[in-house]
């Protein structure tokens, strides 16, 4: 998925996208995420990082 030695940011949902706007949900589900205490690494990427940015208010994200 990313390359061998490349920087990965690890993201946990840690609250519920339930009643936030369809957009927020939208970016929560494009990060991989589905559950509550969720955690995925993705690639550190701009378009990864403009997404956490926007939903920041219910991950929690590690470097």
């Amino acid at each position: 998925m990313t390359k061998p030695g490349g920087k990965t940011l690890r993201v946990t949902l840690v609250r519920s996208p339930i009643g936030t706007k369809q957009p927020h949900r939208a970016c929560v589900r494009g990060l991989g995420l589905t559950r509550m205490n969720q955690t995925v690494e993705l690639p550190d990427t701009p378009a990864t990082r403009g997404m956490i940015n926007r939903v920041s208010y219910l991950l929690k994200c590690e470097g």
